[in-house]
C-alpha cells in the first residue's frame, strides 16, 4: 500500500438516521465513496464502536468495495438524527461522544500519508482532542504537492475561530458554502463582495483552490487567477444530504484526471444535483453519466 497514491478521507464515519431509515454517512466518508465511484482510488480512515451499528457500517463499506482502515472503540458508533424540511434541507442532531471522536494515529498510516495525492478533512471530526491531534499529525506528513482539502462543515457548536484558523493554515483547498462563508467572514473580519471574500481567503491562507456552493444560487471555483461559475440545475429534490461532499469529490476526481477547471466544475455540478434527487448521501450510480 505504501507505494500507491491514495485520495484519503479522514474523519467521521456514522449513520445518518432519518425518520424512516438509516444511511451510512459522515462528510469524509461520503467524499471517499464518491471519489471511488468516479474511478479514483480512495481510502477511508475512521473509528466505529464495538457494536452492531459498527458491524453494519463495515458491511456497507465492504459492499461498496471501499478501501479503509476503521478502528474499533468502546464508545458507540456515531449517529446523527436527520430531519428534513419541506424542500429537502437537512437539520442534524449529532451525538457525542462517539467512536469517531477517538481516531488514533497508527504507525502504518505514516506511509499512506506520505504517498497521498489528496486528503480531505473537516471541522466536525476535530471536536475531540484525540481525533483532532491525529488528523493534524496525519496532515503534517502529507506532501506539499498534494491537495489538502478542508471541507469546513460547520455543525452545531462543534467549532471555534481557533479551530477554523488552524485548519485553514493546514489546507490548500477550501470547500465552503455561502452560509459558512458569512460566518468565516465575520470570524476573520472579511469585508466586500462574495468574490472579494473568497479571494482574500485564498491570499491570506495561500490556497490553491476555493470551492463555494450557494444552494440554488449556483457554485463557484476560485483560484488566484481563475473563476468558474455554474448555475445549479433545477431538479426534484429528495434531500440534499451529502450533495456538497459529492461536489468536493468530483472536483478532486476532475483535477486528478487532468480535466480543466471548467470541465471539473461541470462534473461536480451534475453529480451534486443527482445526489439531491436521491435519498441519502451515497446513492449508487454509473460514473459514465458524470465523467464524460
Amino acid at each position: 500500500m505504501n507505494k500507491e497514491s491514495f485520495v484519503i478521507g479522514i474523519g467521521e464515519l456514522l449513520w445518518d438516521v432519518f425518520p424512516d431509515q438509516k444511511k451510512m454517512g459522515g462528510a469524509t466518508a461520503n467524499f471517499a465513496y464518491h471519489v471511488e465511484k468516479l474511478g479514483v482510488k480512495s481510502f477511508m480512515i475512521s473509528t466505529v464502536g464495538h457494536d452492531e451499528l459498527g458491524d453494519e457500517l463495515i458491511e456497507v463499506l465492504d459492499r461498496a468495495k471501499l478501501t479503509y482502515d476503521v478502528q474499533r472503540h468502546e464508545l458507540p458508533t456515531g449517529t446523527v438524527q436527520v430531519t428534513l424540511s419541506g424542500n429537502g434541507i437537512p437539520n442534524y442532531e449529532i451525538c457525542e461522544p462517539v467512536a469517531w471522536d477517538f481516531i488514533t494515529m497508527k504507525p502504518e498510516w505514516e506511509d499512506i500519508a506520505k504517498n497521498a495525492s489528496v486528503v480531505c478533512f473537516g471541522s466536525l471530526a476535530q471536536r475531540g482532542e484525540v481525533s483532532r491531534k491525529t488528523i493534524r499529525q496525519f496532515l503534517q506528513l502529507v506532501p506539499d504537492s498534494a491537495y489538502k482539502v478542508f471541507d469546513i462543515n460547520l455543525r452545531q457548536q462543534f467549532y471555534s475561530r481557533e479551530l477554523i484558523a488552524d485548519s485553514l493554515k493546514l489546507c490548500n483547498f477550501l470547500k465552503i458554502n455561502d452560509e459558512e462563508l458569512e460566518m468565516v467572514a465575520e470570524m476573520f473580519g472579511l469585508d466586500g463582495s462574495t468574490d472579494e471574500k473568497c479571494l482574500k481567503l485564498i491570499a491570506d491562507f495561500n490556497l490553491k483552490l476555493l470551492a463555494l456552493t450557494c444552494g440554488t444560487d449556483g457554485s463557484h471555483l476560485f483560484t488566484d487567477k481563475q473563476h468558474s461559475f455554474k448555475e445549479t440545475p433545477i431538479v426534484e429534490v429528495v434531500d440534499t444530504v451529502g450533495a456538497g461532499d459529492s461536489f468536493t469529490a468530483a472536483i478532486v476526481a476532475g483535477l486528478l484526471t487532468g480535466k480543466t477547471l471548467e470541465k471539473t466544475h461541470e462534473m461536480a455540478v451534475k453529480l451534486s444535483a443527482f445526489v439531491c434527487t436521491q435519498s441519502g448521501a451515497m446513492p449508487d450510480y454509473d460514473k459514465v453519466q458524470f465523467v464524460n
